[in-house]
């Protein structure tokens, strides 16, 4: 019998495991691609998309389908249409794919080769594999919309690649989570790819990991779009702005004490370098370092205990949920006082592999700052009970103070001219 590996209902495990219970709404879906999956296995290609923000289930769903789907194939009922399928989950995040392999050592359906990232999958059936019967992809937003020699992907598209190898093809896509020009989607690219076989797409739009009121989401939805709104009400959902990293930080170990699964975020606004050093963050009294690679470690990143002590950065978080997320807003996240708005200043930003592969694309500045945008939402909805903000930047840091100063005092007003 497979053991679970965490007891605890606040692990990243638990709470994407199959056995979680979906919502009327999710089970509805769930049965929908299911019926899509069985109808179309023996077709040359069909699409199922599943669009949804950041926290609103995509992947738990996807992983209680593939465990359904895997159930099906290698179950005893040979009348069923997904008998003897064989298919993957792909998942282009090395901490997530992670998480999905030590959750299939408690699926009697599952195994470890079931998850794969997409390069591999790709560069494997080109090799000569087997083509799949049904490929469900994670965090599609992260594939590779050029070649990417780099990663050892050779061909112009990896969905389109994907499709080609496959006879169902499951994604879910959140466009709001785009981090880098080699992954950008539009909508005439993505209808080019589907033309002429059944495409499906369907919304998820109920928030499940924030436990927030609307206008928490509503504040961080403007602010991934330049707009700061005077700040939420206080309510149970813990919405903090500090004045001091070092402060945060505090307060943050102190949440994880009590509660586990509480960590420092940052924007990729400071230096770092894959050479097997250390690097560190500074603000003022703070002073802490950036997350180890350590793609060794049995354990996501925002599983290992010992990383209360780093940062984590929108590659070592995304998908995954927190306690509590405390998020440093570095020094590309600047305030315009005329405008009243978020400034992103591209040239302070350290994460240069986000802006390789911009020949062709228009308006790549707006681009860029789109990126890192994107970067902050991921960031800042990873909080299941609080999100606690500082920034970097003089300007913003002092209009958020204001912003903070207002709230304590019941009062909303926009900055003098």
């Amino acid at each position: 019998m497979k053991q679970s590996l965490h007891s605890g209902s606040d692990s990243a495990l638990s709470r994407l495991a199959p056995t979680m219970a979906l919502t009327e709404g999710q089970e509805a879906l769930k049965a929908e691609v299911l019926s899509f999956c069985r109808a179309h296995r023996t077709d040359d290609h069909a699409l199922f998309i599943i669009e949804g923000d950041a926290g609103t289930g995509k992947s738990l769903l996807l992983n209680t389908l593939f465990t359904a789907i895997q159930h099906a194939a290698r179950g005893r009922d040979g009348h069923d249409p997904l008998h003897g399928s064989h298919n993957f989950l792909l998942v282009n995040h090395p901490e997530m794919i992670k998480l999905y392999r030590n959750i299939s050592e408690t699926q009697p359906a599952l195994r470890k080769k079931d998850f794969e990232r997409p390069t591999t999958f790709i560069n494997q059936v080109n090799a000569g594999g087997r083509r799949a019967d049904i490929v469900l992809v994670d965090e599609a937003h992260l594939l590779l919309t050029r070649r990417d020699p780099y990663n050892r992907f050779h061909q112009d598209n990896q969905l389109e690649e994907i499709i080609r190898h496959a006879h169902v093809v499951v994604i879910v896509f959140d466009a709001r989570q785009v981090l880098k020009f080699k992954s950008l989607w539009d909508d005439a690219s993505l209808a080019r790819l589907v033309s002429g076989f059944p495409v499906v797409t369907r919304r998820l739009e109920h928030q499940f990991r924030m436990h927030a009121h609307a206008d928490v989401m509503d504040w961080i939805r403007a602010l991934r779009d330049g707009v700061l709104r005077p700040l939420p009400a206080p309510q149970a959902f813990d919405f903090r702005i500090f004045d001091d990293a070092q402060a945060m930080y505090e307060a943050i170990r102190q949440r994880n004490a009590q509660y586990g699964l509480c960590r420092m975020l940052a924007t990729y606004d400071y230096p770092y370098t894959l050479n097997g050093q250390d690097h560190f963050i500074t603000e003022g009294r703070f002073h802490l370092r950036w997350d180890r690679a350590m793609p060794q470690a049995r354990l996501p990143w925002a599983e290992r205990p010992d990383t209360i002590d780093e940062v984590g950065s929108v590659y070592t978080i995304q998908g995954f949920d927190l306690n509590y997320a405390g998020v440093i807003l570095g020094p590309s996240v600047t305030y315009d006082r005329a405008t009243d708005r978020i400034v992103i200043d591209p040239s302070r930003y350290e994460d240069r592999a986000a802006f390789t592969g911009r020949d062709g694309v228009e308006n790549p500045h707006e681009v860029m700052a789109r990126i890192i945008l994107n970067s902050i939402n991921v960031l800042m909805t990873r909080g299941v009970r609080g999100l606690y903000i500082y920034a970097s930047d003089p300007n913003l840091h002092a209009r958020l103070a204001q912003l903070w100063k207002e709230r304590q005092a019941g009062g909303n007003t926009r900055p003098a001219a």
